[in-house]
């Protein structure tokens, strides 16, 4: 190469450079700016609750991580998971859930499709071109990463798509705690870029989990912060039967009122609603009715109890421990769990390693061991014990 040619290759390899990192430094303020902890660590909790929680298989239904950039095997200072803080917090199990696309200035009343928010962490972060335009591609870029943290890790992270992935883990765990799990889910059918038969790639990718929509209206449902917020649509139907055939698990998280009614009517397997609030404890339209609680119960699912003062009308542990137990007293304790919203670009009383204050907040509410476990863990487990694929 000339002198001139080697001069231009420099420059250009610095601009990259210096863009990218203008583009990294972006998404972290962005994250500072949302996914905000009220409390910084450590957290304080009794004795009791702290030998209690040493002994939990926590399980967390919903966590955003995979969107910021981070690298998730270095403990961060921002956000509220990474696979040391969810070691820290006694995680056995993170539900690590894909955006694919959110509008700008969202909102809990009315939003379309018309805005992508996504696209510019995409840009930011230098996401494949593919990504630019498919939301498909972007879920399956986010799976890739995540299994690219789970092969670097050297054990610590394992992602569960199986009954057998989850059992070796779990007795893994048994006698190693300084390990942890994830698995993946999907945050609105938008991901399968309109065509129900991408359910087949996305279960094939690994996810285990979608819900219909997220925060506007889609082809396959209306969302409860869309514009119609109408009905499951006949491809919704044709979706909902696709996940089932694939062992992928219905989330109602985000639906309509419509839509849930419909998803509930033709279920088959458990329906979950990852991350969620109760009415009959907080008013909010993101909330669950105490008829659409017995309804997921009656289809053997579970319902994750989320962390952020949206649906749980408070900011600390004892407002998520009132949610866990009105839901307790409406479906049982067997039908609830954990949905912190972590990384949600939602506000949180701590980051994942101060669960041990819901477990001291569940005991100082008159929860019994026994119950403290199924809640913090034990029902998910079991659900996904119960309805992974086998292989």
């Amino acid at each position: 190469m000339t002198r001139r040619a080697v001069a231009v290759a420099a420059g250009a390899a610095a601009a990259i450079v210096a863009g990218a990192r203008v583009g990294e430094a972006l998404v972290a303020r962005t994250e500072r700016r949302l996914n905000v902890v009220h409390r910084p660590p450590p957290y304080p909790a009794s004795d009791r609750a702290l030998a209690l929680h040493a002994t939990l298989d926590v399980v967390d239904l919903h966590a955003d991580s995979l969107l910021w950039g981070r690298d998730l095997l270095v403990r961060g200072d921002r956000g509220h998971v990474d696979v040391p803080r969810l070691i820290d917090g006694g995680v056995a199990l993170q539900g690590l859930a894909v955006c694919t696309q959110v509008p700008r200035k969202i909102n809990l009343d009315r939003n379309d499709d018309r805005s992508d928010d996504v696209l510019l962490l995409a840009l930011a972060q230098r996401w494949p071109p593919t990504t630019w335009r498919s939301r498909l591609a972007r879920a399956l870029h986010q799976a890739a990463r995540a299994q690219r943290f789970a092969d670097a890790s050297e054990g610590r992270l394992t992602i569960v798509r199986s009954r057998a992935d989850l059992a070796t883990h779990v007795s893994r765990r048994a006698s190693d705690r300084q390990v942890t799990a994830a698995f993946l889910a999907i945050e609105g059918a938008h991901a399968l870029d309109g065509d129900a038969a991408n359910v087949d790639v996305l279960a094939d990718a690994g996810f285990r989990m979608m819900s219909p929509t997220h925060f506007f209206d889609n082809g396959f449902g209306g969302s409860v912060h869309g514009v119609a917020k109408g009905e499951l649509t006949g491809r919704g139907r044709e979706m909902v039967e696709r996940m089932e055939s694939r062992s992928m698990l219905v989330d109602v998280s985000h639906a309509s009122v419509a839509t849930i009614d419909d998803v509930l009517a033709m279920a088959t397997r458990p329906v979950v609603a990852s991350h969620t609030g109760v009415l009959g404890s907080c008013t909010s339209v993101r909330n669950l009715s105490d008829e659409h609680l017995r309804a997921i119960a009656a289809t053997g699912g579970v319902v994750g109890i989320g962390f952020w003062p949206e649906v749980c009308c408070g900011d600390d542990a004892a407002a998520i421990a009132r949610s866990v137990r009105h839901g307790v007293d409406v479906i049982g304790v067997e039908h609830v769990g954990l949905g912190s919203d972590f990384d949600g670009a939602v506000p949180v009383p701590f980051d994942a390693t101060g669960l041990v204050q819901v477990t001291d907040a569940l005991l100082e509410a008159g929860f019994r061991d026994d119950d403290v476990r199924r809640v913090m863990g034990g029902n998910v487990l079991r659900l996904l014990a119960e309805n992974l694929p086998e292989r």
